[in-house]
């Protein structure tokens, strides 16, 4: 299916891969020739997406865990340390929106947890292995909500942004090692986090006046976790069907 990425041979991290973007990369990632480790919190879930990885003749396990949890980054790295780790996409994240006033405490650290901590800490963990071996692709996945200011997002957005920031940092620490880090900024996307409804109205904001299918935002990450894309990093792409123009 996307056998032009050319990536047999290489191993592939991808957290929040039970479901929307991540399970839409994990699958592309597969077609292409990876083996890919999917992480993620539902187990029942991440069965399923492996059965069906698995069932199309693509190579993946699942390890259940949560990023957002020292726990759960221990057990990744456990994963990563086993074998060279290639490519990681850093897809997991947490959005409570909501105004700024009815926030709690545990729901802003929980985002940053998520949406932050967690990215970093496997980045520290995984980064400096690929640049050890001179190559190595890391796509964090951020929002249009990093870039565009959106009521009850305060805390998701600046998680968002934070993450841009971070891309440019490990960029400007690991490219000169042959570690290429971008960032992919997804516009309104179908997934479960909404009703399908909910896309529709946000979709209507964009300049192509609609939301995007997972697999829409996968073709970036494909193509910037490949040699394809072997001249870029430390860039963030909004593939928000134009809201960011606009």
């Amino acid at each position: 299916m996307h056998d032009r990425y050319g990536l047999s041979g290489k191993t592939a991290v991808v957290t929040g891969a039970t479901a929307g973007i991540g399970g839409a990369v994990a699958h592309g990632l597969s077609a292409a020739g990876a083996h890919v480790v999917a992480v993620g919190r539902d187990r029942q879930r991440g069965e399923a997406l492996c059965d069906r990885i698995s069932a199309e003749g693509g190579s993946v396990e699942f390890v259940s865990a949560d990023v957002g949890e020292q726990s759960g980054l221990d057990d990744v790295l456990d994963v990563a340390r086993a074998r060279p780790v290639d490519i990681l996409v850093n897809n997991a994240g947490t959005a409570i929106l909501g105004p700024t006033e009815a926030l709690t405490p545990t729901d802003f650290d929980k985002m940053i947890a998520t949406n932050i901590r967690g990215a970093f800490f496997l980045v520290a963990g995984i980064a400096p292995g690929m640049a050890e071996r001179g190559s190595g692709s890391i796509v964090n996945v951020s929002s249009m909500a990093g870039a565009v200011g959106t009521p009850g997002a305060a805390v998701y957005g600046a998680t968002k942004s934070a993450l841009e920031s971070l891309t440019r940092s490990w960029a400007a620490e690991y490219s000169v090692r042959g570690v290429r880090i971008n960032s992919v900024a997804p516009g309104p996307t179908y997934t479960a986090a909404a009703p399908r409804d909910w896309f529709d109205t946000v979709g209507l904001t964009t300049a192509m006046q609609r939301a995007a299918e997972p697999t829409e935002i996968g073709e970036m990450i494909l193509f910037l976790s490949s040699e394809r894309a072997s001249y870029v990093t430390g860039s963030t792409f909004p593939v928000d069907g134009g809201r960011t123009a606009i």
